[in-house]
């Protein structure tokens, strides 16, 4: 009896598997008339990405390494740590690991299903409706059932590229949070420096105060000023004086933010002059279509169009027929000691071909959502594709009109500090009034503020420049 349960169960198997095979070969088939006519981002130009820059270089400042690009030792280190601890970039890295998974999910769709049975059903019949019995009925079962939806349309398939585009586009999200916070940290570390800077010459400006209101009493008392000039010169020292406070207070602010984007609790931060830091003399900019392989957030936007037209390919399947392949096999008895013997093996196979007729719109809705949602991606790909061009244009002008400006005040400076002394010698001898010396240092504090805000304009433009072409996540 054994003997032959097992080679009609040999027989039922070997026909199944022929049949599977069959119906894979037809699937492969189907399939190959489901290739892509065309993607989305075929018809993507950068012509003209940057305006009326022409460029022709291939070479891009975004393919050089921030600790060459950027060479104060203590600027690496921050950045350096801010990439170790930073938490939007670690949790932009669990995104990543979201991702993984849901892709993981999806491929494994393309596979049975398999699960395990073991059940007990007691069952007490009535007797108006089973008077000759049985009265009571047990039933035991353990065994294993399998379920498989052959992927014909390439539903699942879609989805499953689906996801792994969504992975693509998550990990550049990630990259983009690296070039951010690589230009974040560098922008504030500069902002830090200019406000040391600021602070240092407006306190040597007070001192400067100070001793021209002595100059001004020994005047006073010689007959050559009044009691105005005194009282005048007074006041420009305060108010060259109230503005310490502030600045004091943007420095302690500024390291905060610092710390923040480090990871740390707030505190002071180890830093060098801003007149110390190098400038880049030439900025590479490449061409236009780089952009597309550089920018982090360009990158994420064109895997998410890709994702979004899988998804409009998966959804498109739904209306077609679904082929599903069921089999289930184990062991089943009325009574508990028999459940193990030879007898009670079975075995059952069901392919079901389900044809979706009315499905309360829920087929329609997802397709015409998924199309909405794939247009919706494709613009937003435009506008990120067009907003990288623009900023790059911005920050090259920007650039520029720093370069100008530094030879410009440099040139003021030096007049302003060749006027403030004259009109010290002038005062003296009587040539020159005092308000004539106030407005003059008064007119040299702000160049030196000024200068202090070109060269930061320099700086953080050559950041900016770094960051519009996606650089530092290559690293």
């Amino acid at each position: 009896m054994l003997t032959e349960l097992t080679d009609r169960f040999i027989n039922m198997r070997t026909t199944y598997f022929k049949n599977i095979i069959l119906i894979v070969g037809l699937t492969g088939v189907l399939m190959a008339c489901d290739t892509p006519r065309h993607l989305p981002l075929e018809s993507v130009k950068t012509d003209g990405l940057f305006g009326d820059i022409t460029a022709t270089d291939t070479v891009s400042l975004a393919n050089k390494p921030w600790n060459e690009l950027f060479a104060d030792p203590r600027l690496q280190q921050l950045i350096k740590e801010g990439l170790e601890n930073n938490f939007d970039l670690k949790i932009a890295a669990q995104k990543v690991i979201e991702a993984e998974a849901y892709f993981g999910q999806s491929k494994a769709a393309l596979f049975p299903s398999i699960s395990a049975l073991g059940q007990g059903t007691y069952t007490r019949n009535p007797e108006s409706i089973y008077p000759d019995g049985p009265r009571e009925v047990n039933n035991f079962q353990l065994g294993a059932q399998a379920s498989w939806e052959i992927d014909i349309w390439g539903k699942l398939n879609r989805s499953k590229h689906a996801s792994y585009a969504n992975l693509l586009a998550t990990d550049a999200g990630r990259n983009a949070v690296r070039t951010r916070l690589i230009a974040d940290i560098t922008t504030v570390y500069y902002n830090l420096m200019a406000f040391d800077a600021k602070l240092a010459i407006t306190e040597q400006t007070v001192k400067n105060n100070i001793d021209l209101v002595e100059t001004m009493k020994a005047l006073k008392e010689s007959g050559k000023v009044t009691g105005a000039a005194i009282v005048q010169s007074e006041a420009t020292r305060y108010a060259a004086e109230v503005t310490i406070p502030d600045l004091k207070q943007q420095i302690l602010e500024t390291q905060n933010s610092l710390c923040l984007l480090l990871g740390r609790k707030g505190g002071t931060i180890e830093r060098g002059k801003i007149e110390e830091q190098p400038a880049v003399p030439i900025l590479q900019i490449g061409v236009p279509a780089m952009l597309l392989d550089n920018r982090p957030d360009v990158i994420q936007s064109k895997y998410l169009v890709l994702s979004a037209y899988e998804t409009t390919r998966s959804a498109l399947a739904y209306f077609y027929p679904a082929l599903t392949i069921t089999a289930s096999s184990g062991l089943a008895s009325v009574a508990l000691k028999d459940l193990f013997d030879p007898t009670s093996f079975a075995a059952n196979i069901v392919g079901g071909l389900t044809q979706p007729l009315f499905n309360k719109k829920v087929n329609i809705t997802r397709s015409k959502v998924a199309k909405a949602q794939q247009e919706e991606a494709l613009l937003n790909f435009q506008s990120t594709l067009i907003s990288a061009g623009n900023e790059v244009q911005n920050v090259l002008v920007s650039y520029q009109s720093s370069v100008q400006k530094i030879k410009l005040r440099e040139m003021q400076l030096a007049a302003l500090v060749k006027s403030v002394d004259y009109t010290k010698e002038l005062l003296n001898y009587g040539s020159a009034n005092y308000t004539e010396v106030l407005n003059a240092q008064t007119s040299l504090l702000a160049a030196q503020l000024n200068s202090v805000n070109d060269r930061l304009q320099q700086l953080s433009a050559v950041v900016l420049l770094y960051r519009a072409l996606g650089g530092g996540w290559k690293q």
